[in-house]
């Protein structure tokens, strides 16, 4: 299943290249923190007046999508 991503952004020169909402300085990262420690979307915006729901729901689709990361294991021999 595809999806879009267009509000996460890369930016050397913000917040050291983390993956952040569309180029201001709230990296992906707080707002799953938030989320993660009991914050509801609404409680999001309150804090963050300048996000907006599809930035938090964009924000969950590419954590959840690098949380999908397969750790090959092997035995040496």
């Amino acid at each position: 299943m595809a999806f879009k991503l267009d509000r996460i952004t890369f930016a050397s020169d913000i917040m050291g290249g983390q993956a952040c909402i569309r180029d201001i300085r709230v990296p992906v990262s707080l707002i799953m923190n938030m989320l993660a420690n009991g914050a509801s979307f609404s409680d999001v915006l309150e804090d963050y007046e300048y996000l907006e729901e599809e930035d938090i729901k964009q924000a969950l689709k590419y954590a959840s999508w690098t949380a999908s990361d397969q750790v090959l294991l092997y035995e040496r021999a």
